[in-house]
């Protein structure tokens, strides 16, 4: 050991606990430091006592006490604040992690717990064929949405993929995997089927763990089991649902300051509903996942849907299914390659993710719609009574007259629709298709329903509606595609014109349990509910693989709940806990006890938004001198914060950009001040 007087009085005892790679255990060291001795020199230091032959490079030190790591070598202990009491671990910065994919497969890797999550995330990605990194992120689950009955929980299908990350020191010893990455070449899929070219075989050459990489991440597999199914958990109110999303990881903090330790499991989903460039060539793993996720949220009902909507995706899960099993390959062709290529642009367009290129009508005139329609306007203890009005609908406003003839008059009343909630109202079977306007006003929301004729009616209204609330016009490209887009929904939600088509429900091998709700298995038999999903499983048999996910994920971003991510909050000055909604666009206000809407602001109209971290409350200044503040009572107020700057950070997307992430300007608007 150095002697004292070879630093002077001012040196002290440091005691640093060494994590030995091979050895298993751990062993403690006492150096004698000053402090203006920097940390790479106490490492340097450290190495020698131990005087054991092997590579330190991925070593750092870890300060207990305060739960962070000392990874700027050239700071002295003084700058950090290091003192004789300080009790340090020299351990390895990469370790093995459990990643629970949005298929409920768990993959096993190396990754870096001492870089923030948002760059663990991104390398993961890479890792996994996952473009787009950003709309990701990590879950820790929270101990309230896990089975009570602990002998139960096991029985979640998990299929563990060992995987190491290609520059990790924690493949020492193990085969490199070529993973699904590489900086010279992305791996291209048949827009149809999903399966990997000719040109990507290839690139994966003889790698049976390249390819069971791709067949785990990219290809369906058999269906859970109800009995599987009903022990998952599965939220019933909305206050349920805030727990769902109380657990994401701090973007700008490392696993190990949050508290994640070596082989703990995280689950890796989408956070931010605004899926960018999805590309069938490229996307295929990602598509699949984001069907798996939707699938899921429709399974536990972790979104809501009606019994039509419902039976609509168990057909589609159906479908993907039996596709999946059988094997075969698609023959490509250029009519279905243009029919992908048009849902991915509806797709797109309908989650703005991107914006459309503008055409030459776009600024040579704005079109308006003109109809008959009848009207409703939502009051206390009164009846739904319809009555109909001449409808003019031009820019992002519509006005209704008492008929056609007094349309060059003054309108009885003109509603803007930019900012309000536009949310379906429809019933194919039922022949109702109608548009529920949720329109902000001073004290709140004033709710107006309107009733179409028919579907060509309803969808052309419903796209007007829809691109207005988001300060859109008919004149605006998209307005065509999300008409297409909203009848093609449409024709699978009716019911087959030949019923007697149908397969025969005893002569499917089907386990209808594995497709629904658990709420259905209890309220219909097994032969109902075969036969209910055959009937709608007509108006899409015809789709191939990838076009099904592509349309379930339209169906699920269809739902008047998408997209919604909802937190407890206590508003300043009310006395009463609310919800608080949080979309790619827009904040909303929810009562608690009903689940009604109170107010929304928009992202447009935001001017400025901060933290008070003393108090933990968050700050938001809107347009017209309209400002709110809240605490947040399901989570930290970080998580809350870090998702409103990071909708903002993907709405700086654009398609003439490569795909480099400007990171500092993601944790300039997420990582706030504490």
């Amino acid at each position: 050991m150095t002697s004292s007087n070879e630093y002077g009085p001012n040196s002290w005892e440091l005691l640093v606990t060494v994590d030995h790679q091979y050895e298993g255990e751990q062993k403690e060291y006492t150096l004698r430091v000053s402090g203006d001795l920097h940390v790479g020199g106490v490492m340097l230091r450290l190495v020698e006592q131990i005087k054991v032959s092997q590579d330190w490079s991925d070593y750092a030190l870890w300060w207990e006490q305060r739960q962070c790591w000392l990874l700027k070598t050239h700071w002295t202990l003084d700058k950090y604040g290091v003192q004789a009491d300080a009790r340090l671990l020299f351990t390895l910065q990469h370790k093995m992690l459990r990643v629970r994919l949005p298929s409920m497969r768990t993959v096993r890797l190396s990754v870096s717990f001492s870089a923030v999550v948002f760059k663990v995330v991104v390398n993961i990605c890479k890792h996994l064929g996952i473009r787009r990194a950003e709309e990701l992120s990590l879950l820790r689950r929270s101990e309230d949405t896990k089975k009570k009955k602990k002998k139960d929980k096991n029985k979640e299908p998990v299929i563990e993929d060992i995987l190491n990350l290609p520059h990790s020191p924690g493949s020492i010893g193990l085969p490199a995997s070529p993973g699904l990455y590489s900086k010279t070449m992305s791996p291209i899929y048949s827009p149809t089927s999903g399966t990997p070219d000719s040109s990507t075989l290839a690139w994966f050459g003889d790698s049976p763990l390249a390819k069971q990489n791709w067949n785990n991440l990219a290809s369906n597999h058999p269906v859970c089991t109800p009995e599987t199914l009903a022990e998952m958990y599965q939220p019933r109110t909305l206050v349920d649902k805030a727990k769902l999303s109380a657990g994401w990881l701090d973007s700008s903090r490392s696993l190990m300051e949050q508290g994640i330790q070596e082989e703990d499991q995280l689950l890796l989903r989408f956070k931010y509903y605004t899926f960018f460039d999805l590309n069938a060539k490229y996307d295929a793993i990602r598509i699949n996942q984001l069907y798996e996720q939707a699938r899921w949220a429709i399974l536990l009902e972790e979104i809501d849907c009606t019994e039509e909507e419902t039976f609509i995706f168990a057909a589609l899960q159906y479908h993907i299914g039996k596709l999946s099993l059988s094997g075969s390959q698609d023959f490509t062709t250029e009519a279905e390659i243009d029919e992908v290529e048009a849902a991915l642009l509806n797709l797109e367009v309908a989650l703005e993710g991107g914006k459309t290129e503008s055409i030459l009508e776009d600024i040579t005139d704005i079109p308006r719609l003109a109809d008959n329609l009848k009207l409703f306007r939502s009051k206390k203890l009164t009846l739904k009574a319809f009555k109909e009005y001449w409808f003019v609908f031009k820019d992002t406003s519509v006005s209704y007259f008492k008929n056609k003839q007094a349309e060059h008059g003054e309108p009885i009343e003109k509603l803007n629709l930019r900012g309000c909630e536009i949310v379906p109202d429809v019933s194919v079977s039922g022949k109702k298709y109608g548009i529920k306007l949720l329109i902000p006003v001073a004290d709140g929301m004033n709710e107006v329903h309107l009733r179409c004729d028919n579907e060509s009616q309803y969808a052309r209204w419903m796209a007007a509606c829809t691109l207005a609330s988001k300060g859109k016009t008919m004149a605006d490209s998209s307005y065509r595609l999300e008409v297409h887009n909203i009848l093609s929904f449409l024709k699978m939600k009716s019911r087959a014109a030949a019923p007697q088509a149908v397969s025969d429900p005893e002569s499917t091998d089907m386990k209808p349990e594995c497709f629904v709700s658990p709420r259905y298995t209890k309220k219909y038999k097994s032969k109902q509910l075969t036969a209910r999903i055959l009937e709608a499983h007509q108006n899409i048999s015809h789709l191939s693989l990838m076009e099904t996910k592509l349309r379930f994920i339209q169906a699920w971003q269809s739902l008047p709940e998408f997209g919604l991510t909802y937190y407890i909050v206590r508003f300043k000055g009310s006395k009463k806990d609310d919800l608080l909604g949080i979309s790619y666009n827009r904040l909303i206000r929810i009562d608690t006890a009903t689940g009604d809407p109170i107010t929304t602001w928009r992202f447009s109209n935001m001017k400025q938004w901060n933290v008070n971290w003393e108090i933990r409350q968050v700050a938001i200044e809107f347009d017209q001198n309209v400002s709110i503040a809240f605490t947040c009572l399901s989570t930290d107020c970080k998580v809350v914060h870090e998702y409103i700057g990071g909708y903002i950070f993907l709405s700086t997307r654009a398609k003439d950009q490569n795909e480099t992430l400007d990171e500092d300007l993601f944790h300039k608007l997420t990582g706030g001040w504490e």
